[in-house]
């Protein structure tokens, strides 16, 4: 029986979408895992995206599938990701969220794992605190969450300003969006992945 992971994200620049490909991908590691890549829709109106330049960025992914509320019910765990707006997670990822509530009603995540990341805009903007808050809503639904244990020694690094956290990965893009998720931050989604499946893959067992 294969472990069952969804990696779901919201970008608008790209950089969580770079980080949810190495979730992926850390996820891949694990023997007998199968790992889809699906994006929350989108709720800004088109011509607001151009004249952000967000429509020209999202372009790189926009072939990846979106993301159905009542398919989470089919993964062993979930690990989402959103980009930081006022130390919470965006609107799109809310407002997906919010659709789940027959999940809820049915009891069809509990037991199941859930993590996440994010990207903020500079050192101290609230990453940490978009995703402990995004904990809530999956305790709500019962599920179990999973972070970054401190057996990834990235955590502990100090040579470079970046991301990352016990409780996920992240990257710092930025006021202007122009910084990119540096190789730090990537190895540490690239473990968050690989750590989450592992644990799927024995409570599936």
């Amino acid at each position: 029986m294969k472990t069952k992971i969804q990696v779901v994200f919201y970008s608008m620049y790209g950089h969580v979408h770079q980080l949810a490909n190495e979730i992926a991908a850390g996820a891949a590691d694990i023997e007998n895992t199968e790992v889809k890549l699906l994006q929350v829709r989108e709720l800004i109106p088109d011509d607001v995206l151009l004249l952000s330049g967000a429509r020209e960025t999202r372009k790189v992914f926009e072939e990846v599938p979106f993301a159905e509320p009542d398919k989470l019910a089919e993964a062993d765990a979930i690990i989402f990701g959103t980009p930081t707006r006022f130390g919470n997670m965006c609107a799109q990822m809310r407002n997906f969220l919010d659709q789940t509530g027959a999940l809820w009603m049915n009891g069809a995540l509990v037991g199941k794992i859930g993590s996440v990341f994010t990207s903020c805009a500079s050192q101290h903007g609230g990453h940490e605190t978009t995703i402990t808050s995004f904990h809530t809503t999956l305790i709500h639904h019962g599920m179990m969450v999973v972070g970054v244990p401190y057996t990834e020694q990235k955590l502990l690094d100090m040579s470079e300003v970046n991301g990352g956290s016990p409780y996920g990965a992240s990257t710092i893009t930025d006021g202007d969006g122009s910084r990119q998720p540096s190789q730090l931050e990537l190895d540490i989604a690239r473990f968050q992945g690989r750590h989450v499946a592992d644990i799927a893959s024995r409570l599936t067992r």
